[in-house]
């Protein structure tokens, strides 16, 4: 006999019930937040076609950010250096960390995304979709900085990638 001492049932996420949320360069697809893993984690999938912008650079005071490359290749912003990942690479992002990412040149990426401990994050998908459909302004984004952990910085390094 086992016991579950979790403060939440297992959760699964089916691919045909998922929502997606997507705009011409990406699709993201909401597999689980913090009120259904009890805080501990939010996940997502992103699937970046080639060209993608993906995120800004940016921390989290937070959470610690994970990444894993299911397929393709993705650019990563770790504080000062960028560094390429592959499929079935994983990578943490401590939080206070800066980071950005996107698809790297040339490429596609899906990748698997994981907050811990989680937060509502969702509702930040949806309003970057919204931002994207230009049903919102880019200022929402920026006043919701501390509901979503999400604080964006300037970037020379990654400035500089983007345009190389």
């Amino acid at each position: 006999m086992t016991s579950n001492n979790a403060d939440f049932p297992a959760l699964l996420t089916r691919a045909a019930e998922a929502e997606i949320t997507r705009d011409p360069s990406s699709v993201i697809t909401l597999l689980a937040d913090s009120d259904t893993t009890g805080g501990l984690l939010t996940s997502y999938r992103s699937t970046f076609a080639e060209g993608a912008p993906g995120a800004p650079a940016h921390f989290h005071t937070r959470a610690a950010e994970m990444f894993y490359v299911i397929d393709g290749s993705l650019r990563v912003l770790v504080d000062e250096e960028i560094k390429v990942l592959e499929a079935g690479d994983f990578l943490l992002v401590p939080p206070r960390t800066p980071h950005a990412f996107a698809a790297a040149a040339g490429c596609e990426a899906d990748v698997l995304i994981t907050f811990t401990p989680g937060m509502a994050r969702f509702d930040y998908m949806r309003l970057l979709n919204r931002v994207m459909r230009g049903e919102a302004s880019p200022q929402e984004i920026k006043d919701s900085s501390e509901r979503f952990d999400n604080h964006y910085v300037d970037s020379p390094v990654w400035n500089a990638a983007l345009r190389g």
